[in-house]
């Protein structure tokens, strides 16, 4: 079969010969992949733009490589749907397995509506990785695929049946929700990528969503500020406390408020408060956070809000891999606080 290039709605795809399977691979080129901020970005899959580079932490621009909250959403009739996809860095972490690091994850909508989870595509070298699932015959379907939570991803081809092309999805209705914050944020560590808690309240919520979480490296700089600004967004979450000290907390949380503010006037922040096991009493970086956004309400900054993020793992010890970081568990426990506070500003 030649080889050639064409247009579906507004996703570039190159197509190639069928594979062994019977799917017709299309390698996916567009700018359309979901939870992606900025069109100008150095690799496809890059979640911050060329011109960041000059002004955030060496470690943030790494980070930002990753694909962490990027997606594919499509509508196919094909009884089967496959995933290739290459991966840049190491598979794994000592305690976050290969499937959330550098794995895939398939979800597709159910007779209700509900996008539930297909299959989860487990990496085993860094090039070339598949899975092909079965899907339903007949009508077509809305599939979202999520990407690599902890790993840059170099190439994403998506397989469908001959005469069974991946075709734009009904556009959103509304903003994308922007998250900010450390590891947990970008995923840390869930087993697959749709288990992300900020994975788990977008779809829950029926939004889009922007993963700006960066591990060891969310620490609220006027230069992470001035990027949010660059985004309409529906609401900004920010959760930034596990990778500050008390210190920075004081130094940084009001000038990042204001300085956000300035570029998006009336856009709702939510800023969250640290999550904790077995402490009964509030956390001083939780007290410092919500004093300044009781103080900057009081001076005139509208719509900012504070989230107590008190219990949202539970107490009975299950909710994390080793103290900080969730499993699946926490990470649902602590998108379902999540989501019950963006209902309201969302």
């Amino acid at each position: 079969m030649q080889r050639r290039r064409f247009l579906l709605g507004l996703v570039f795809w190159e197509a190639g010969c069928m594979g062994q399977q019977g799917l017709e691979w299309r390698i996916l080129r567009g700018d359309n992949i979901e939870g992606k901020g900025w069109s100008e970005t150095v690799a496809p899959f890059d979640r911050l733009p060329t011109h960041a580079q000059a002004t955030v932490p060496p470690s943030v621009w790494s980070l930002s490589h990753h694909s962490a909250g990027m997606c594919f959403r499509f509508v196919t009739a094909s009884p089967q749907i496959g995933v290739r996809w290459s991966v840049g860095g190491e598979l794994a972490m000592p305690h976050m397995p290969a499937s959330g690091v550098s794995g895939v994850d398939l979800y597709g909508r159910d007779s209700k509506g509900t996008l539930r989870f297909m299959s989860v595509g487990q990496p085993r070298q860094q090039v070339g990785n598949q899975i092909i699932v079965t899907g339903a015959r007949g009508a077509p379907r809305e599939f979202c695929v999520y990407f690599p939570l902890y790993n840059s991803t170099t190439r994403v081809e998506i397989g469908t049946a001959p005469g069974q092309p991946a075709l734009p999805p009904p556009p959103r209705k509304h903003k994308p929700i922007v998250f900010y914050g450390t590891s947990i944020t970008q995923g840390g560590c869930a087993s697959r990528p749709g288990m992300a808690f900020t994975a788990i309240a977008a779809r829950t919520l029926e939004r889009a969503h922007i993963n700006l979480g960066f591990s060891g490296s969310g620490k609220m700089e006027l230069a992470l500020a001035d990027l949010l600004g660059e985004l309409d967004a529906s609401v900004f979450v920010l959760d930034c406390l596990r990778n500050m000290s008390e210190d920075l907390v004081r130094e940084r949380m009001e000038p990042f408020v204001r300085r956000l503010r300035e570029k998006r006037p009336t856009t709702p922040i939510l800023c969250a408060g640290d999550a904790f096991l077995d402490n009964p009493a509030e956390p001083m970086r939780s007290k410092l956070t919500r004093e300044a956004v009781a103080k900057l309400t009081r001076s005139g900054i509208p719509n900012l809000h504070y989230l107590p993020m008190r219990g949202a793992w539970d107490n009975d010890g299950e909710g994390t891999v080793d103290g900080v970081h969730p499993t699946d568990l926490g990470m649902s426990r602590q998108a379902a606080v999540f989501v019950k506070a963006l209902r309201k500003l969302v």
